[in-house]
């Protein structure tokens, strides 16, 4: 098995799909062999407030689940990038959905992909697949999950009368990880 650690945060408003996110990402890794932790950190108010998730996925023992300079941001908002920018390591790479967020990087000594991740879930039927493009992007970038053990943790973190939205979930992914600016 090939060495993997890749610390990421996943930003954005409450009623995103943050949270979610992050438990997909932790499920794929746990489906690959690999360790995880994955943290929520909800702001005061839950839905419409702002949200972020930590999650590491690593071939090796994890020490701690917290996560200071993480290797890959994926932020769903403005505000999100504003807060974590800095945060990432020299190297790393920054998921922005342009949706939602008009921003222009200051570093460059990241790998940045500017996606339109809201107005591509709308297009293929439901917003709320945003976080799906936008992680079917990420791993793009950086290729630490295969996208069959992402799509295989889906039927593992929706509950069954959410299953009928897996194939367009699953086309959010590819959709994300295919897109071209």
């Amino acid at each position: 098995m090939k060495k993997i650690s890749e610390n990421i945060i996943v930003a954005g408003f409450g009623g995103q799909g943050i949270m979610m996110l992050g438990k997909i990402i932790a499920q794929a890794g746990m489906l690959s062999g690999l360790n995880v932790t994955w943290i929520p950190k909800y702001g005061a108010e839950v839905r419409g407030g702002t949200a972020h998730c930590m999650v590491k996925v690593s071939s090796e023992e994890i020490a701690s689940p917290l996560i200071v300079s993480p290797d890959s941001l994926v932020v769903m908002n403005k505000p999100s990038i504003i807060k974590f920018e800095e945060s990432v390591k020299s190297g790393g790479s920054v998921v922005i959905n342009s949706s939602l967020c008009d921003y222009n990087i200051i570093r460059n000594d990241l790998f940045v992909k500017v996606i339109p991740a809201t107005e591509i879930a709308s297009d293929i039927g439901d917003i709320k697949g945003a976080n799906m493009v936008a992680l079917g992007a990420l791993l793009k970038l950086r290729p630490f999950l295969e996208l069959k053990d992402v799509v295989s943790a889906l039927k593992d973190i929706l509950p069954p009368y959410r299953h009928k939205y897996i194939p367009l979930n699953e086309k959010a992914l590819y959709e994300g990880f295919n897109f071209r600016a």
